[in-house]
């Protein structure tokens, strides 16, 4: 049986110290949903501009480039084995720059997904272009994709629809990026705003179900399934974003604080419109489901 890193009380927030290509293969689960950011390999000893100062683009060995045919391979495996641990009706979003979401969209062509949308998050904050010879990077793509083509996916249009003021949801959305009370515990180098999770995960699972991250950071992804109702189990090796994920899911165990979190998340048009979602979700049938027959 494998160890986990940490498991919260109440069963939905797991986390593991691992390569997700070494772990995934060694148990056996299937996921309603998949949220991935993988590495965009842009550690490249560059400059950019984070409040107002010259800063480095690194992030982590993790992130350093060794040329397309090692991010090609890297992608195809990860994508291999996160499909393996998916429903047959379950949906995948990924994450990323034209670095890589190029590569990214081939493979999963070439590996029988079916793209579904390729989602334009236009950053409210960005950082401006320091070198002045391009336009301002502004925006990152994630491609929403589901395992099968002919099985049918999840997807809330109704919801999206009356979280967009009763109008069908586009495929551009304008979201900041993290705010400040999202740093409590810490801050990832690439942290995603609750409210980009919040989003995806209302849109295509219902509550109860599971969601897969392979490679979890601070795991935003874990804190907006299990504020939203659904479980998470999260794969990271860097012991530092471990504990920070840790710190995270514990700090929402306190009613007060998770109600305050629900209350901060944007992306409504409507001020008390999450609430009332939640309010009306009804359990999923597979919301019993639980990893501990693999995952101690």
């Amino acid at each position: 049986m494998i160890k986990s890193y940490f498991k919260s009380l109440d069963k939905a927030y797991t986390l593991l110290d691992a390569d997700s290509l070494d772990i995934l293969p060694k148990f056996k689960f299937e996921f309603d949903m998949v949220f991935a950011d993988p590495p965009y390999f842009l550690s490249n000893d560059g400059l950019t501009i984070k409040n107002g100062k010259i800063s480095s683009v690194n992030k982590g060995k993790w992130d350093k480039s060794s040329g397309f045919e090692a991010m090609d391979a890297f992608n195809r495996e990860w994508l291999t084995l996160a499909r393996n641990k998916m429903k047959d009706n379950a949906t995948i979003w990924i994450s990323g720059t034209s670095h890589n979401i190029f590569n990214i969209g081939q493979l999963l062509t070439e590996l029988d997904f079916k793209i579904l949308n390729v989602i334009t998050w236009e950053k409210t904050n960005p950082p401006p272009n320091f070198s002045c010879r391009y336009f301002t990077h502004s925006t990152e793509q994630i491609i929403w994709a589901r395992k099968e083509a002919k099985v049918p996916h999840y997807f809330n249009y109704a919801l999206m629809k009356e979280l967009n003021d009763d109008k069908q949801m586009k495929d551009v959305w304008k979201l900041s990026a993290i705010a400040k009370w999202e740093k409590s515990c810490g801050k990832h180098p690439t942290q995603k705003p609750l409210a980009l999770l919040t989003r995806i995960i209302l849109a295509s699972t219902q509550k109860g179900a599971w969601v897969l991250d392979p490679f979890a950071g601070s795991s935003t992804t874990g804190i907006a399934a299990n504020l939203l109702g659904r479980k998470y189990l999260g794969i990271d090796q860097e012991k530092e974003y471990l504990e920070m994920s840790k710190q995270r899911k514990l700090e929402i165990e306190n009613p007060a604080v998770a109600m305050a979190y629900k209350e901060k998340i944007r992306g409504f048009t409507k001020q008390n419109t999450l609430h009332d979602v939640l309010a009306r979700e009804d359990e999923a049938d597979y919301g019993v489901e639980s990893l501990d027959k693999v995952i101690q």
